[in-house]
């Protein structure tokens, strides 16, 4: 499949600065802060190539076009083109020594441009599992989101491939949560064909709950937040139908005699059940847990904007024994899934946020997914399949090396409207035992 070469890497600004926002601080909130210390969002889109845009443009006018278009569109998303600063204090109390807040001084955005030569579009779909090359399909793999103050905060590499390009991005999760990835990656896409400006403009202003007063003071030493990479654990894409999921979604509803549970519990509680079933000798007193992210925008009261640009959600959880999961069935984990999403109104997020000022927490590599805690992140509601660059809609969406631990999970609209892919990072065995596991691959289609 061979390896992956850079051609040309630079720094790209914005187009025209918003008037207002050069040099502008933008303070982060506690939603924000969380994700310091671990590592950025990445996520790619798959392109065939477009035979009649080919024999039109060459791959430097492609290239020259995404680049282009993509300083276009940073002109409408100045925070992605600054950097962190991270300021520390000298506090009689040692556990609120830093602040940070974004400058937005257009100092740019990464744009990197790469090449495959080896590697065609079906390499990337036809393996059962993702293949280790797609990791070289992003940039700045390796940096967490606190090295923001000298890294850029978003960064993007186009990737030639034999008969297709991969379009492979990194987003500062500080900065932003994946519904505002997919949001300038949407507006990318349109700028990409011609359009003058977004469809949808973001909303820049950051929400502060319950009075609280930036700058937040929070707990950081940079040499001790570092932790060791490991190499990222087997990944593997399980593809549920729209079909599929709603019979799924009726079973589980009924067997809980209840109406509430969603399409997408469903196929959580589905996934979790069927991954502790199959991880033999599990002790039936140790303690499991299933994490995401729950959305604040539409919890508050007022709703957040739909387009806030911001972080703007909050990690949940559900916990049981193994053997209270086991013996509950599918059923009981989608039941307490429902109940867990439902205690987050508008009262809790406050509350949460006003807690989290008072005693700050940041996140840890090693505590975001394990083999005793399945954490799922992205969201099926994205929309993934209809960024058309102006030679098609992608073929498949994947993501990069960073964040992936075994138990760490992602979840993507499937191409087929209704659809749902779900990528688990887990070792060899267990994702053997799915696939050779009848009740979980009734659900799953090939």
């Amino acid at each position: 499949m061979g390896s992956t070469r850079i051609i040309s890497s630079c720094l790209v600004q914005e187009a025209l600065n918003q008037k207002g926002y050069c040099s502008q601080k933008i303070h982060l909130t506690p939603w924000d802060l969380t994700f310091l210390t671990v590592e950025p969002i990445q996520k790619g889109l798959l392109y065939f190539h477009n035979h009649t845009n080919q024999e039109t443009q060459s791959p430097i006018q492609i290239i020259n076009h995404l680049k282009s278009s993509f300083s276009t569109t940073l002109t409408f998303f100045p925070p992605l083109t600054g950097r962190f600063v991270i300021t520390n204090h000298n506090h009689q109390d040692e556990y609120k020594t830093a602040t940070c807040h974004i400058l937005c001084n257009n100092q740019g955005a990464l744009f990197v441009h790469a090449i495959a030569e080896n590697t065609t579009v079906n390499d990337i779909l036809q393996p059962k599992h993702v293949p280790p090359v797609v990791r070289s399909f992003f940039p700045l793999n390796g940096v967490q989101n606190h090295e923001g103050t000298s890294q850029p905060l978003f960064a993007v590499q186009v990737t030639e491939l034999v008969d297709g390009v991969f379009i492979g991005c990194t987003l500062n999760h500080a900065v932003a949560d994946g519904k505002s990835f997919w949001h300038f990656i949407n507006s990318w896409a349109e700028i990409s064909r011609g359009h003058n400006k977004p469809s949808k403009l973001p909303s820049l202003e950051r929400a502060f709950l319950n009075g609280v007063e930036p700058p937040i003071r929070f707990p950081f030493t940079k040499d001790s937040e570092l932790e060791k990479q490991k190499p990222p654990p087997p990944e593997r894409f399980f593809h549920f139908t729209k079909e599929k999921i709603l019979q799924l979604k009726l079973k589980v509803n009924d067997e809980a005699g209840t109406d509430k549970i969603s399409s997408l519990q469903a196929v959580f509680a589905h996934l979790w059940h069927s991954v502790i079933r199959c991880s033999r000798g599990c002790d039936p007193q140790q303690e499991l847990s299933y994490r995401f992210p729950v959305g604040a925008r539409p919890r508050m009261v007022p709703p957040l904007p739909d387009d806030y640009f911001g972080n703007a959600a909050i990690v949940g959880g559900v916990t049981m024994t193994a053997e209270k999961l086991l013996e509950g069935g599918t059923a009981k984990c989608a039941f307490e899934m429902n109940k867990m999403i439902a205690s987050y109104t508008d009262e809790m997020l406050r509350s949460h946020c006003a807690s989290w000022v008072r005693g700050p927490t940041l996140l840890k590599l090693r505590n975001l997914a394990n083999f005793n805690s399945l954490a799922t992140g992205s969201s099926p509601r994205f929309d993934v399949y209809g960024n058309d660059f102006g030679w098609g809609k992608p073929v498949a969406v994947r993501s990069g090396g960073a964040n992936k631990r075994n138990g760490k999970i992602s979840v993507f609209a499937g191409m087929e409207e209704g659809s749902i892919d779900i990528e688990v990072c887990l070792p060899f065995e267990i994702l053997e035992a799915l696939e050779n596991d009848p009740e979980f691959m009734d659900a799953v289609s090939i």
